[in-house]
């Protein structure tokens, strides 16, 4: 995909997106894995970690100062969708929260690259499946609005090329998924490599494609904040 191809893509994401209304007393929650988590500590409930989720709060908190916001932050390194369905229920329906954003996937891949395991339908099958339990639930039990990013990968090093073949069609199920419940959605995947094209990989995940640097992280906030136009 070059980089006009993903111009577009983002173009049309945009135009397709849900809008996420910020209401006085909301209670916001980021949750994922790693690249939510950013060393956040856990022993404070409401600790925001060194990423993304800080930025936009940032943003937020300046732009509604009188809102008495509540920001959480739920990601866990390492978790995979399956790990975050089984802490679903405490890190996040329990919350009770009017606005969710979730970032997951990209440790699916990882695992079945560093394991050399063989990625069948099946486990395309239970990815779907446990993410729209996620959405399910949420729908059932809470009224909260839904922000789902796309999970990414740079091509740098060159092994991360390897992915997309294991990425691209988990991306096209957050896609689906975020039609099917009305959810904001941020195509960061195609955001972070137009602008890794544009300037340098290494700008915006550092030395494994994955993982933001403080550039990548800004640029996922504005991603979150500009996409959604509150």
């Amino acid at each position: 995909m070059d980089k006009q191809e993903l111009i577009n893509q983002d173009i049309d994401s945009k135009k397709r997106t849900e809008q996420i209304k910020i209401e006085p007393n909301n209670t916001i929650l980021f949750i994922g894995d790693s690249i939510t988590d950013v060393n956040r500590d856990r022993m404070i409930d409401e600790d925001l970690g060194h990423g993304y989720p800080t930025l936009v709060a940032a943003h937020l908190l300046h732009k509604y100062p009188n809102y008495d916001l509540k920001i959480l932050n739920r990601g866990i390194s390492g978790d995979k969708v399956i790990d975050l369905k089984k802490r679903w229920e405490e890190d996040c329906l329990e919350l009770n929260p009017d606005v969710v954003s979730i970032l997951i996937g990209i440790n699916d891949v990882w695992r079945i690259m560093d394991d050399g395991l063989e990625d069948t339908e099946e486990n395309l099958r239970e990815f779907e499946e446990n993410y729209r339990y996620l959405l399910k639930s949420l729908a059932q039990r809470t009224d909260a609005r839904v922000v789902l990013m796309e999970p990414f990968v740079l091509p740098y090093p060159r092994d991360r090329q390897n992915w997309r073949s294991h990425l691209d069609p988990r991306i096209q199920i957050v896609r689906r998924l975020a039609n099917d419940y009305h959810a904001a959605f941020v195509p960061l995947d195609g955001i972070m490599n137009a602008k890794g094209i544009e300037n340098d990989f290494q700008t915006y995940t550092g030395d494994d494609g994955v993982h933001p640097t403080l550039t990548g992280h800004a640029l996922i906030a504005d991603a979150w904040i500009h996409y959604l136009d509150f």
